[in-house]
């Protein structure tokens, strides 16, 4: 088992570090493969919905979301961190998931794919950076993971963030119950049954004839 690991942060070593690699360390304690992606010091552009992807299967700007396409096809579960930044996710981050899962909707299938959103931030605003990444994978067939708070450290530093008992524990709680799901869900795809089955043939949108 596999997981993607989404690093959203500037400082590669910072707050958002610290807590994705206590997880990365749990996971792998339990015989789960993490692969990292830094994208937060990357430059990263918004999507421009010109539909190139829906002809040729990659985005039309050739760099890190392309690059990333393949590690998520292979991937059994996918993690996203962020800093907080006025009460909102990276914007850098936020362009290369619009373009990552826009992309690849029609080339890779994320049914049952796990996802978890993990965030830091100093003092607050956390919580709506967190539920932007988790809307990524509501809309995507993706089972959320959970943990036993939100998952979020809090710290101005990464040193802080070691001195943040309880989000380091939520981020390890968050780990194991990511581990226990991927387990769970790989039984399942081996049942005579297998995975559930996606019904796609309606797509809703209404047009005014002027």
């Amino acid at each position: 088992m596999k997981v993607l690991v989404v690093n959203g942060s500037p400082h590669l070593h910072g707050c958002t570090d610290r807590a994705l690699r206590e997880i990365e360390s749990t996971l792998a304690a339990k015989g789960v493969e993490t692969e990292r992606v830094n994208v937060g010091n990357k430059d990263v552009r918004g999507c421009i919905g010109c539909n190139y992807c829906r002809e040729h299967g990659r985005c039309v700007f050739n760099d890190i979301v392309n690059e990333t396409a393949p590690k998520l096809a292979a991937a059994d579960g996918m993690i996203v961190g962020t800093p907080t930044y006025y009460a909102g996710a990276n914007g850098q981050l936020l362009a290369f998931l619009d373009r990552l899962f826009y992309s690849t909707s029609g080339t890779i299938d994320k049914t049952m794919k796990v996802g978890a959103a993990v965030v830091s931030s100093r003092r607050a605003g956390s919580t709506s950076a967190f539920d932007e990444i988790n809307k990524y994978f509501t809309i995507s067939a993706m089972p959320i993971v959970s943990s036993t708070y939100w998952n979020e450290v809090h710290g101005f530093t990464a040193e802080d963030v070691e001195q943040d008992l309880e989000g380091l524990q939520t981020m390890r709680n968050l780990a194991s119950n990511m581990a226990f799901m991927l387990r769970g869900i790989e039984l399942a795809r081996q049942e005579a049954s297998g995975m559930p089955v996606q019904d796609r043939g309606s797509f809703t949108s209404f047009h005014t004839e002027g």
